[in-house]
């Protein structure tokens, strides 16, 4: 070996390390890409399901709630809401609709939004088709959320 470093050599240093991590990232990309589940869930969405995602964004419900373990942790997850109010959308939005006023004194709960009934329809819908999403990969662990 050679008792100095040249330019020339740390030029290949620097090129063949950059070529290097260049491929290891391609190899990680692909093989990430290959194990992202083949489901397609976009055939579902209505313009309903559409209408209950603006409402959830404009009302800033991740604020508050999760969905899908993503949000605020200060009021339960939503993403199996569906599931746990029995499959019935009649039950969420009753329950949207049946919140008090100025909330229940001394309890931290949801604010009465005062949603017509095509938006709490829009809201049961899009959080039933949350609901059916099947690529959380076991998200929330149990039924509670």
């Amino acid at each position: 070996m050679r008792e100095t470093f040249t330019k020339g050599m740390a030029r290949n240093i620097y090129y063949g390390g950059a070529v290097f991590f260049l491929l290891v990232l391609i190899a990680l990309t692909v093989d990430t890409v290959s194990g992202l589940p083949k489901t397609d869930n976009r055939q579902n969405i209505t313009p309903q399901v559409a209408l209950g995602k603006k409402l959830w964004e404009t009302n800033d419900c991740i604020g508050c709630h999760t969905l899908m373990g993503e949000g605020a942790y200060f009021a339960p997850e939503l993403g199996n809401v569906y599931t746990r109010f029995g499959k019935n959308t009649d039950a969420i939005k009753g329950f949207i609709a049946g919140r008090p006023k100025d909330g229940i004194p001394g309890r931290r709960s949801m604010p009465q939004f005062n949603f017509s009934d095509e938006e709490l329809e829009a809201l049961a819908q899009f959080l039933k088709y949350v609901d059916g999403i099947q690529t959380t990969r076991n998200w929330p662990p149990n039924i509670q959320g």
